[in-house]
């Protein structure tokens, strides 16, 4: 769960260490438009990070299943 948490961390604003890295190999896409593009993967995120609270059997399946 932390880990989602510090993925979702690095790409919504103010800080968004990932879309600042991308911003110098973009320079003629404004921010703001490289901030809207990362709206899919925050959605997504935020769907991953509520099946992992609301059903953590789900994430504990898998390590289950191999030990």
């Amino acid at each position: 769960m932390v880990m989602v948490m510090v993925e979702i961390s690095l790409i919504t604003p103010p800080i968004g260490l990932n879309v600042i890295v991308i911003k110098p190999m973009m320079p003629d896409v404004p921010l703001g438009k490289i901030f809207k593009g990362i709206l899919p993967f925050f959605r997504a995120d935020i769907v991953r990070l509520l099946l992992v609270v609301f059903l953590p059997g789900l994430a504990l399946w898998l390590p289950r299943v191999v030990s």
